[in-house]
């Protein structure tokens, strides 16, 4: 050690924070609480915002399910029913208008339904001899057959002869052939228009025109085009023998102007989103596949299917939510008849709130809420997942 350290000796400690004179160590803690909570001072805003936007009104009407609307003098009065709405709606009074009626030809609907239950359980059993299945995996696809068996029983049960669809089925047709059938539409039209012919830059834009109509619009008009006594199609109609024919008066006519009306309104969607999917598709593999000897219809499932295949289920994914709430057509076009044939369950929610019953418009709204949420946990973890595992 040389001199000048000896004389120097050991350099003093840095004081801590603790060793701080008191009238400084206090607001240096302060601070460092203060810059720890920042952002949750900064993020509360746009929680209680969301909150108050979303997590309220879920909260208000489902007490307002649970609640009966009456009259007194000089106002109303909130009479708490509990499940009495519910009951109303599934086993009571209006058992019929939501669930339907059931067909009386039962040996045709065991039928159908008993090979239909056949497959899921063959599904069930093959997920177990996979050799990934898991309890809670298991647990969970049993809810969810047992669940689905339920709602295929009802729609056969009561789409047969001499049965009769209430709103909650009249709901998923209108879900499931309209999205069929937009997305098979949407599809052809978008390889239509990837082909290199004439004017089809002025199709891709005619294919749009029904997407910028609003759906208010798009009921007038189909309600304009189904009338067979002065509209702009009677010379049509009458060539077909169908001049005077009421849509509204047969059932299944009147549910296909429905879906008719919301498979043009809802195609377009389907066909720009399709269309730019294949746009985005490498051309190398598809003309080394043609050099190669394959066929347009092995190039199309081997290689554009697979490719569009992520696309397409995001793509179905939010045409699902959005079809559950179909309103506008069957309100304007038959106003949910002839009788309720027609009739969604957001319209039967409608007319409820409209003959202010407060609480069985509510109730109908939160039954809606459950097979919505049904159907789209089961889409994104069952048949999503799936298919993924596919690419």
């Amino acid at each position: 050690m040389s001199a000048d350290e000896k004389t120097q000796g050991p350099a003093p400690a840095q004081p801590g924070l603790d060793s701080l004179p008191n009238n400084i160590e206090a607001p240096l803690k302060l601070a460092g609480r203060f810059e720890r909570s920042a952002p949750a001072v900064f993020l509360m805003p746009a929680v209680l915002l969301v909150l108050f936007i979303s997590i309220l009104p879920l909260i208000l009407s489902l007490y307002l399910s649970l609640v009966q609307l009456t009259f007194v003098k000089g106002g109303f009065k909130l009479n708490f029913v509990g499940l009495g709405n519910y009951y109303n709606l599934l086993i009571g009074l209006n058992k019929s208008e939501t669930l339907g009626v059931v067909t009386k030809t039962a040996w045709l609907a065991w039928l159908i339904f008993g090979l239909i239950a056949a497959g899921v359980f063959w599904l069930l059993t093959r997920y177990v001899r996979g050799g990934h299945s898991s309890t809670r995996g298991l647990i969970f696809r049993l809810v969810v057959a047992l669940f689905a068996l339920a709602l295929i029983w009802l729609t056969v049960f009561t789409i047969l002869p001499k049965g009769r669809p209430g709103a909650l089925v009249v709901t998923l047709l209108y879900v499931f052939v309209d999205i069929s059938l937009q997305y098979l539409l949407g599809l052809t039209l978008a390889m239509l228009c990837l082909q290199h012919i004439p004017g089809r830059r002025f199709f891709r834009v005619l294919f749009l025109i029904p997407m910028m109509i609003t759906p208010v619009g798009v009921a007038y008009l189909f309600l304009m085009l189904t009338d067979t006594i002065k509209g702009p199609l009677l010379p049509i109609w009458n060539a077909l023998g169908l001049r005077n024919f009421s849509w509204v008066t047969v059932a299944w006519g009147a549910r296909a102007a429905v879906m008719i009306g919301d498979i043009w309104q809802w195609t377009p969607f389907m066909f720009i989103v399709l269309l730019a999917a294949l746009e985005s598709q490498p051309i190398e593999y598809l003309e080394a596949a043609v050099v190669d000897g394959a066929s347009r219809w092995q190039v199309f499932t081997a290689l554009t299917l697979p490719d569009i295949l992520p696309v397409s289920l995001t793509l179905v994914l939010i045409r699902l939510i959005e079809a559950f709430k179909i309103v506008d057509l069957p309100n304007v076009l038959t106003n949910g008849g002839p009788g309720t044939a027609t009739e969604s369950l957001t319209l039967q929610s409608y007319i409820l709130w409209r003959n202010l019953d407060i609480g069985g418009s509510a109730a109908v709204a939160y039954i809606l809420l459950f097979v919505v949420t049904f159907v789209g946990l089961t889409y994104a973890n069952l048949v999503r997942s799936q298919a993924e595992k596919l690419l």
